[in-house]
């Protein structure tokens, strides 16, 4: 029982302890959700040995901290899979806005340029000289839609 005791004088262990084990928890495959709550809950342990408050506030505040962490966590997430997803199973959508040199002229819309170790049907609506500088503004299948850099503006 003097363990109990200690517990509820000074709060701060506890909080610590039960931030432990809910780390300890999350190796076991949890996603991240004892991860916040277990941050919580040191972060908690902290305030309360720099400013003692009751029980009562301290679980308040443990929940809050928790589901502000949570709700933080879960943009995240959604952000960061939006972004990892919008070209999956498309590479070439990754070409869309490289700038390159042509080394071959366009004639009547349509050229190739080597791109990596592949060459490329591209395709622009004007005709352009070699030595042009472009970008790759659209894919459409196996053609890359490429404009002019306009580099004579000063």
């Amino acid at each position: 029982m003097e363990i109990f005791d200690d517990l509820l004088t000074q709060p701060y262990q506890f909080w610590l302890i039960f931030g432990g084990v809910l780390l300890a928890s999350e190796l076991l495959g949890t996603y991240g959700y004892l991860l916040w709550s277990g941050v919580s809950a040191i972060i908690i342990g902290a305030i309360t040995w720099l400013i003692p408050m009751s029980w009562g506030w301290q679980w308040v505040s443990f929940a809050v901290l928790t589901l502000m962490v949570a709700v933080l966590w879960w943009y995240w997430l959604k952000s960061r899979a939006r972004d990892e997803t919008q070209h999956i199973n498309q590479p070439d959508r990754l070409l869309i806005g490289k700038r390159m040199t042509l080394t071959e002229p366009i004639i009547h819309g349509v050229g190739r340029i080597i791109l990596a170790d592949g060459s490329w049907r591209i395709q622009c609506s004007q005709d352009l000289p070699t030595g042009t500088e472009i970008t790759i503004v659209a894919v459409e299948s196996i053609t890359l839609i490429v404009e002019p850099i306009n580099t004579s503006a000063t």
